[in-house]
């Protein structure tokens, strides 16, 4: 084997370990957007109050995005980053408008 071949596996070993954090922490993170999802819609059926509704509906938007990205990044093999990152950012943005919203609307 020669350097050429060793640092072609090196670098393979290196997309994969990326790859896979990624996935790990996005599904971490679509994990916890869900508990606070949760969260929000208990809050809202016990006191009624439509901040809380907006609240749920910020953090699946947020969910979503993170969702959306992470599949489309694996099903298109990582390419159009560009696209990838314009759509979580639409998502992210959406959904921390909805969390201002509530936080606004609270009070």
């Amino acid at each position: 084997m020669d350097l050429r071949e060793v640092g072609k596996y090196l670098s393979l070993v290196a997309e994969t370990t990326i790859a896979l954090l990624y996935a790990a922490t996005t599904v971490i993170f679509i994990i916890a957007g869900l508990v606070m999802v949760g969260m929000a819609i208990r809050a809202y059926v016990e006191t009624e109050q439509p901040a809380m509704l907006h609240l749920s509906l910020g953090f699946s938007f947020a969910v979503a995005g993170a969702a959306a990205t992470m599949i489309s990044a694996f099903l298109w093999n990582f390419e159009g980053a560009a696209v990838l990152l314009l759509v979580k950012s639409g998502f992210f943005t959406i959904g921390f408008i909805f969390i201002i919203y509530s936080i606004l609307a609270y009070r």
